[in-house]
């Protein structure tokens, strides 16, 4: 059965696993939709900072004692006129996939969130199935202007 927990800090990630080697396995589990490591890494920063306007969670998923998904949800602070949370990272360990575990993270993730959440997700992502399941809609297009202080 897949345990869950949430973690609130860096001191909490610690003792279920370093930092390093979480960002490594969030690289990893995201396959070919993942970021660089410092990118991720500066998401969960910013889910475990104490700043104003910043924030979040994660949500850690073990199965026997070893970590096969995770959840990287940033707090918006602007909940009301666009959703609370930003879901930046759901991820599920390749070879543990097909067995329901990503169904459980977004379900955990709907219950933390109070379902006040959005993410962002390639059209051609398998997971787009088990985020329209989950309830999830496709309501907005993202646009976004990639000027010269992007590398365009």
């Amino acid at each position: 059965m897949l345990q869950i927990t949430r973690v609130d800090s860096q001191e909490e990630l610690e003792r279920h696993i370093a930092k390093d080697s979480f960002v490594a396995f969030m690289h990893h589990a995201l396959d070919r939709f993942a970021d660089p490591e410092e990118q991720i890494a500066a998401a969960v920063d910013y889910a475990f900072s104490k700043d104003a306007g910043r924030g979040g969670f994660v949500l850690l998923g073990h199965l026997e004692g070893e970590l096969v998904g995770a959840v990287v949800m940033n707090d918006t602070g602007m909940g009301g006129y666009i959703p609370q949370y930003v879901l930046v990272y759901i991820a599920v360990r390749p070879e543990s996939r097909g067995r329901g575990l990503g169904g459980k993270l977004m379900d955990r993730s709907v219950e933390e969130t109070g379902g006040d959440f959005k993410l962002h997700v390639e059209r051609d992502n398998p997971a787009v199935r088990l985020y329209k399941r989950v309830g999830l809609t496709d309501k907005y297009k993202e646009m976004r202007f990639e000027g010269p202080q992007n590398g365009a």
